[in-house]
């Protein structure tokens, strides 16, 4: 695992879809208090397990060894040098697969999670699951990533907190890593994935895909290893992490490191409602607001109060605030502060341009079929990006721009309009 594999302007017109929408269009100004039972968010709820919805938030909602392991399997992979310097002496990759490789292992396809997001694609919450599925309106039998067609295989990235070596592993030593983890970039965490695409026997993938971070992996896969892979699907991600993008970035990871709690990253022996959910909550609010759009915030919620509370005059939140809040405490009790930090500097590490000439030199190099998908209102990742993506990889055509008002999350909610995208492009 020390050795990583060698890496190997057309103006683009916008291709749209639109398909109807009908129910899941935006909702209604002043939802109610209740978020829990009342958000339409994709992102499904965590469970009762240790990172429950009630009672004092846990210091880190990171799994750990012996919690229930769920779905999971998992991977020793070894030593790994790093490619900002630094080695992992021991790395373990947590992944999750359904569906049946087939005899000629050409069927398999390799979903990319985005920051926040875990191996858990598909299947319910429960027992060593704190949600369920992240993705099942696209993976499934009978979805458009069809797991009675496909072997589908999802890994937890290296840097994360659900199994893959991550801050909250234990180190050689017997402690936590903790703030001694080191920094990991998108190109590190692709090579833990060709490691398991050795050991599953896959030799190339029927399919790569992923949106946001996921997608920066997908662009780095086809550059790493151009022909481990038929075909790649990137959705609402980057060539390259721009200024504005980092510069989003700064106050989450400002936020998580000047909280109290935080500890210097050394928090995970902290009593529940002591860890550095505060830091990593304001984080999320700040990281949500760039996920939605102006237009859906303005029409979801304008300017109510929240409730009876009183926003002028009297302490209390509009709807937007209190929205912001939940989302806030609601990653707090699934996630792991650390790992936050150490996922949002790979994403700023992005640049598939880096020591290979440039950005366009890098896509030059993909060989693979390559679907580019934008989302229109998306303020993270711009339409403009995608196009430059599909610009440059010779074997893709103009970006699909799906029509939505959610922003950059409409990956996660414009299901009919993606599936389809994926469903075809999977039929070609």
């Amino acid at each position: 695992m020390s050795r990583r594999p060698a890496a190997v302007p057309v103006a683009s017109a916008r291709r749209f879809i639109s398909v109807d929408r009908g129910s899941d269009a935006p909702g209604t100004r002043g939802l109610p208090v209740d978020w829990l039972a009342m958000s339409t968010e994709p992102e499904p709820e965590p469970t009762a397990q240790r990172a429950g919805t009630a009672g004092p938030i846990p210091a880190s909602a990171a799994w750990r060894e012996g919690d229930p392991i769920g779905h999971r399997q998992f991977l020793d992979l070894g030593p790994l040098d790093l490619e900002a310097g630094g080695r992992l002496p021991e790395v373990r990759l947590a992944y999750e697969t359904w569906g049946t490789l087939n005899e000629a292992r050409d069927n398999a396809v390799l979903i990319e999670h985005a920051l926040t997001g875990d191996s858990h694609v598909y299947g319910p919450a429960g027992p060593g699951h704190l949600t369920s599925g992240w993705w099942e309106t696209l993976v499934g039998p009978d979805a458009p990533i069809d797991t009675e067609r496909y072997f589908v295989v999802c890994a937890n990235v290296l840097g994360g907190c659900q199994g893959t070596t991550g801050p909250a592993s234990i180190a050689p030593d017997g402690r936590p890593w903790g703030s001694r983890f080191p920094y990991v970039t998108q190109r590190d965490q692709v090579t833990t994935e060709i490691a398991l695409s050795d050991a599953l026997g896959i030799d190339a993938w029927a399919l790569i895909v992923g949106a946001s971070m996921g997608g920066m992996r997908v662009l780095e896969w086809g550059i790493m290893a151009p022909a481990r892979a038929r075909r790649l699907a990137v959705i609402a991600a980057t060539a390259e992490s721009s200024a504005d993008q980092i510069a989003w970035a700064h106050p989450q990871l400002t936020a998580i490191r000047l909280d109290p709690n935080f500890r210097g990253g050394d928090y995970y022996d902290a009593a529940p409602g002591e860890g550095p959910h505060r830091g990593l909550g304001i984080a999320r609010q700040i990281a949500h607001t760039t996920y939605r759009s102006a237009t859906e915030l303005d029409t979801r919620f304008g300017r109510e109060p929240q409730g009876g509370e009183r926003p002028i005059g009297g302490g209390g939140r509009f709807t937007v605030q209190s929205y912001l809040d939940h989302h806030g405490e609601k990653l707090a009790r699934r996630f792991d502060a650390n790992s936050y930090l150490v996922l949002t500097e790979s994403v700023l590490s992005h640049d598939v341009g880096r020591d290979r000439g440039s950005v366009e030199a890098a896509l030059a190099r993909i060989t693979a079929r390559t679907l580019v998908v934008a989302v229109e209102t998306d303020r993270l990742y711009l339409t403009d990006q995608l196009e430059r993506i599909a610009a440059g990889v010779p074997g893709a055509g103009p970006a699909y721009v799906l029509h939505s008002h959610e922003g950059h999350d409409g990956f996660l909610v414009e299901f009919q309009q993606l599936g389809t995208l994926v469903a075809e492009f999977l039929a070609e």
